[in-house]
């Protein structure tokens, strides 16, 4: 597996080694002990899976401590452009957001740490996403920012002429409202 720095201290792009020839592929979505050799020590307690269509944006999703959640996130179908911005304070990135482009064809995953809120746009007819926590979903510790925050100026790839949004996610504050 390759660890790719984001240039966000904890926000990470792994690629694992994919082993692909006339039948098919073949790779590991997870070997604990080799993400410990990388220096990643995680205790995934949950696994969650969405399925969305084209133009869906999902997010920016968060939970709040005692239950904030790390993630580690991939698609199992079509591309998604996934998101992830730095809500912890007094880090030198707070703010700062960072987006890769997962998919069934790449095989890239998103380690996105405690103090991260999540979002992603589906860019393919369809997209399914799988991701792993380290707590439980605790409804009472979940917040969100809007995606479309200015401050942030996240470009979804999308266009926004044709997103879907959830009420409940037109409806988060924006950055700058958050306690």
């Amino acid at each position: 597996m390759e660890v790719r720095d984001t240039g966000i201290e904890g926000l990470l792009v792994l690629e694992p080694k994919v082993f692909q020839d006339t039948r098919g592929y073949f790779f590991e979505s997870y070997h604990r002990e080799e993400m410990k050799d990388h220096g990643i020590d995680l205790d995934f307690i949950q696994d969650n899976q969405s399925r969305s269509t084209h133009g869906v944006i999902r997010g920016l999703h968060f939970q709040i401590e005692p239950h904030a959640q790390t993630k580690l996130v991939r698609v199992t179908e079509g591309s998604i452009y996934d998101v992830a911005v730095d809500l912890r304070r007094g880090s030198p990135s707070y703010g700062q957001w960072y987006g890769v482009e997962l998919s069934a064809e790449n095989f890239l995953q998103l380690l996105i740490p405690k103090g991260f809120a999540h979002g992603f746009s589906v860019l393919s007819d369809h997209a399914t996403l799988y991701y792993k926590c380290d707590d439980y979903y605790h409804p009472q510790s979940e917040f969100g920012i809007r995606f479309d925050d200015p401050d942030l100026g996240i470009d979804w790839k999308i266009d926004p002429g044709k997103s879907i949004i959830s009420e409940k996610d037109r409806s988060l504050p924006y950055l700058k409202q958050l306690k």
